[in-house]
């Protein structure tokens, strides 16, 4: 006999987002981001490869066309069709990247084809990064500040438009609006991160000119393995604190809680609008 398959709600609600009725606990978040990358961080790396290494692909097959990398970087309007180009072939796939954290932060396993696992989506996904990179441009433009609170405060448009399958403009609404109440948690919880890929930059730029200059791209190379995935993980815990996750699942309730830390309850969502466990 099949075992029953129930609607869940994992974390928070969109309606209590958007009345600022959550909390972000950076220590909690970044141990249990922590012991998920140990874990799972095999997928989320060999998806930030294959689109790192089609932005590359995708950056010099343009560049060449516009006259060289040194043309396009001498020319700031190159430069920034350069930018578009990349950020249309690469997003889709970042995309995929990103829900591997949510799935991970909700008890779920991701594998690699999950890269790919978007595409039909991808024309919302590449509008979304689009606006989202065009308002965190000019919030740096304008003054640091502002730049800093809306890079924070839209890091989870993607997670939105892909999980709650809203549009765009909708998605970034909704990010700024919820993510302003816990501005400083998220702050630090960023800036541990930045710093963390600071930390892992120092003994490469100090060995970069010497003989040994291979240990240091490998010491850096080895350290980012585990901080990319951590950054990942860390957005997916963040988003079900913050918007929540609905799964189908075959599992009690109970045995949710246990595995994602976290309040869960039974869901009234179509089972088209979630994912399944």
């Amino acid at each position: 006999m099949p075992e029953k398959i129930s609607i869940v709600q994992i974390g928070g609600s969109i309606d209590r987002a958007l009345k600022g009725d959550y909390k972000i606990d950076v220590k909690a978040t970044l141990t249990e981001a922590w012991q998920l990358t140990l874990k799972s961080r095999v997928a989320i790396n060999l998806g930030l490869l294959f689109s790192l290494l089609l932005g590359m692909l995708v950056s010099f097959v343009i560049s060449n066309y516009l006259g060289g990398i040194e043309a396009v970087l001498a020319d700031r309007q190159a430069s920034m069709l350069v930018n578009v180009v990349v950020t249309i072939a690469v997003w889709p796939f970042i995309a995929g990247v990103e829900m591997m954290g949510v799935l991970h932060a909700v008890g779920m396993k991701s594998h690699v084809k999950m890269t790919f696992g978007f595409l039909n989506r991808a024309s919302w996904i590449v509008l979304c990064a689009l606006f989202t990179s065009l308002l965190t441009s000019i919030g740096f433009q304008l003054f640091v500040l502002p730049g800093l609170f809306l890079a924070i405060t839209l890091s989870l448009t993607i997670p939105l438009l892909i999980e709650k399958k809203m549009m765009p403009i909708k998605a970034v609404v909704v990010s700024i609006q919820a993510l302003r109440f816990q501005i400083l948690p998220l702050f630090l919880l960023h800036f541990i991160l930045l710093m963390s890929l600071v930390m892992l930059l120092f003994p490469f730029a100090l060995l970069i000119e010497t003989s040994v200059a291979p240990l240091g791209i490998l010491c850096f190379l080895f350290g980012f393995t585990y901080l990319a995935p951590l950054f990942y993980n860390v957005k997916g815990i963040l988003y079900r604190e913050i918007f929540g996750v609905s799964i189908a699942t075959d599992k009690a309730i109970d045995e949710l809680e246990r595995t994602t830390n976290t309040s869960v309850s039974k869901s009234g969502s179509d089972p088209d609008d979630t994912f399944t466990a």
